[in-house]
């Protein structure tokens, strides 16, 4: 038996604080090392925080990480533990996304990451060169390229995050040249789905390979991205670890190497695919390390907790099954997200949100409450405040359920009229118009605006966080007021499609009971700007604009295209309705682009965003006569 004890370890960095984040990481090894572990992975840019985006230009920026890793190595010296770190390396005018590999209080060697992702959320392939195939080089006198390390126990080959996902990456490369054992360090963001992929992946790269595969992630958030953490172990295709998700710290379990060599000797095609490479000569470098040696004495062989090598293990059944995995999944990181904003800018004291007794404002507030239960479990309602800003269209139903949900969980609820100032905003409009009427559009957004106004004067003079409410599918559409609703500091809500926040909040009313939840959804949603307003009336049903945004923006479809899937998916609307929806949703669409540049970041959990700088990037100016037919 070679038995070595792996750990993965999710850590909350910021980006930019160096030494925060070394303190963070160095007390995590250190830990590791206490508990016997042989290898401890940490993710992608730990020191220096992911995204670090134009950032990496400053060169004091990237030295400072370089003298953190000098730090982390002299820190953890003491310890019988390899440790693979992600940092960011300038190297002859070029930056590099780097694990790094230390042991003994000295860096052994840097390995670049091959594969800069520059689509979606990513945009790596504008500041760091991709390592290749072959590269070898010296950055300070440590071996820096496609490397693989000698180790006492066995050969340890490194990865960063998106050279998992490819094909081509380096994984299949190193295991031929002898890793044994590959860690991935990785700082992917979370977005609906994306967990399942991952461990779809490493299982399938694992088996692929013939490889032990670890896999530790970044956690927490940084400005939209929110990183859910965890990781895995993977022997062979068999899946040994599975790390918790969005919280700090680490997991970590006992491989047998010599089963990954036995297997690979069992594997026909993976000798025989190793054999053709070999043939072709393999650029790969070891580095064999000396002087160093790892504490295994203690570990014992991996045995099933259930006792048994042929019977599966007892079920984990997830309460709520799949709908409860997916809302709680949801809820989670956009609470984790809402916290770190809170927390990692520094310049707020409370949080605070204009209630109006509808949907959009009560998940916002809710998930707002649910990382302040984490952070004040004691009084959770003390960190929050909600401001009820009602004029001559706001229903008493609002106002009753904006009331009560507020009473049950604690938050202080203010209700501040905005009806005199209406009348104002309304007779110095008139007067600029000089004579032109005030479209009702006018008198609406007049409301809205009024309303974001004072909630950024609460901000400006509390320090409260102010937070937008708005969701996905409206924001889509324009129909949100610039100046009024669409305005705040963070958007919570507005990654999910109205569908979506629907079922979240059905859902917390069924686990909670609330009477302020059911009072809400008793009521169409409507913006209650005008007399007996129904968002649906206006617009048209939500799953009808949800398939379309969907159809249109996420599957790239033409509108004769929408309409013939929507027509699929609707039958019961007919041909002339979807024909008026598709085309009222794409012209609406195009023309609202303007409106999304201005609003405020977003937390990003889904493949779809409307936050220009990190998804779906589309020019303000544009003509419509590309989706005509013919």
């Amino acid at each position: 038996m070679r038995l070595v004890q792996v750990a993965l370890a999710s850590v909350n960095a910021k980006v930019g604080a160096v030494h925060a984040n070394t303190a963070r990481a160095v007390a995590l090894a250190r830990r590791m090392a206490a508990d016997g572990v042989t290898v401890g992975v940490l993710p992608e840019q730990v020191l220096g925080g992911y995204a670090q985006e134009d950032l990496v230009q400053w060169q004091r920026f990237v030295e400072a990480q370089w003298e953190a890793l000098q730090r982390f190595a002299e820190q953890t010296a003491e310890a019988r533990t390899v440790f693979v770190v992600g940092v960011t390396v300038a190297h002859e005018g070029l930056r590099f996304n780097c694990a790094a590999v230390v042991a003994g209080g000295r860096v052994l060697g840097l390995v670049p990451k091959e594969k800069l992702p520059t689509y979606n959320v990513f945009y790596e392939g504008r500041t760091f060169t991709p390592g290749a195939a072959g590269m070898e080089a010296l950055h300070r006198g440590v071996p820096l390229g496609d490397l693989v390390f000698e180790f006492d126990f066995g050969v340890l080959g490194t990865e960063v995050c998106e050279d998992l996902w490819s094909p081509e990456g380096p994984l299949r490369r190193r295991t031929f040249a002898g890793a044994e054992l590959v860690v991935n360090l990785s700082a992917s963001p979370f977005r609906v789905g994306v967990h399942g992929s991952r461990r779809e992946l490493v299982s399938q790269r694992a088996a692929d390979c013939q490889v032990t595969l670890a896999y530790a992630n970044l956690v927490g958030a940084n400005d939209g991205l929110v990183f859910d953490g965890g990781g895995f172990l993977n022997q062979n295709g068999k899946m040994v670890l599975e790390a918790t998700r969005f919280r700090e710290g680490y997991a970590a379990a006992v491989v047998d190497l010599d089963r990954t060599a036995r297997l690979r000797g069992e594997a026909t095609t993976w000798r025989n695919d190793r054999v053709e490479s070999m043939a072709k000569g393999t650029p790969v470098r070891r580095v064999a390390v000396e002087g160093f040696t790892t504490e295994r004495a203690g570990l014992r062989y991996p045995v099933p907790a259930h006792g048994s090598f042929f019977l599966p293990p007892p079920e984990v059944h997830v309460a709520g099954g799949a709908r409860g995995a997916f809302c709680e999944e949801l809820l989670e990181a956009l609470s984790l997200g809402v916290g770190d904003y809170f927390e990692k800018t520094g310049g707020f004291r409370c949080i605070g949100l204009a209630l109006s007794g509808g949907r959009d404002s009560l998940l916002a507030l809710l998930v707002a409450h649910r990382y302040a239960q984490r952070v004040r479990p004691e009084a959770p309602g003390t960190l929050l405040q909600a401001f009820y800003m009602p004029s001559r269209y706001s229903s008493s139903h609002t106002r009753a359920a904006a009331e009560s949900i507020c009473r049950e969980l604690g938050v202080p609820f203010e209700v501040v009229e905005i009806d005199a100032a209406f009348e104002r905003e309304l007779e110095a409009t008139r007067a600029m118009l000089k004579g032109q009427p005030v479209t009702a559009l006018t008198e609406q957004n007049i409301q809205a605006r009024l309303r974001g106004q004072r909630m950024w004067n609460w901000s400006n003079s509390s320090g409260g966080l102010f937070l937008q409410t708005g969701n996905m599918s409206e924001r889509a559409v324009g129909y949100t007021t610039v100046g009024g609703d669409l305005e705040g500091a963070l958007s919570v809500i507005a990654n999910l499609p109205k569908t979506v926040v629907n079922y979240l909040l059905a859902y917390l009313q069924e686990q909670t009971g609330s009477e302020g939840i059911r009072q809400v959804l008793a009521r169409p949603a409507g913006p209650e700007l005008a007399p007996n307003q129904s968002g649906e009336a206006e617009l048209m049903p939500f799953p009808v604009l949800d398939a379309c945004f969907y159809l249109f923006a996420a599957e790239k479809l033409a509108p004769d295209e929408v309409r013939e899937v929507v027509g699929q998916m609707f039958p019961e609307l007919g041909e002339v309705t979807v024909a008026a929806h598709v085309e009222k949703f794409t012209r609406l669409f195009t023309r609202s682009i303007y409106k999304w540049v201005q609003a405020p970041l977003t937390l990003h959990v889904g493949n779809l965003d409307l936050d220009r700088e990190r998804a779906l990037q589309l020019p303000v100016v544009m003509g419509n006569e590309w989706m005509e037919e013919g």
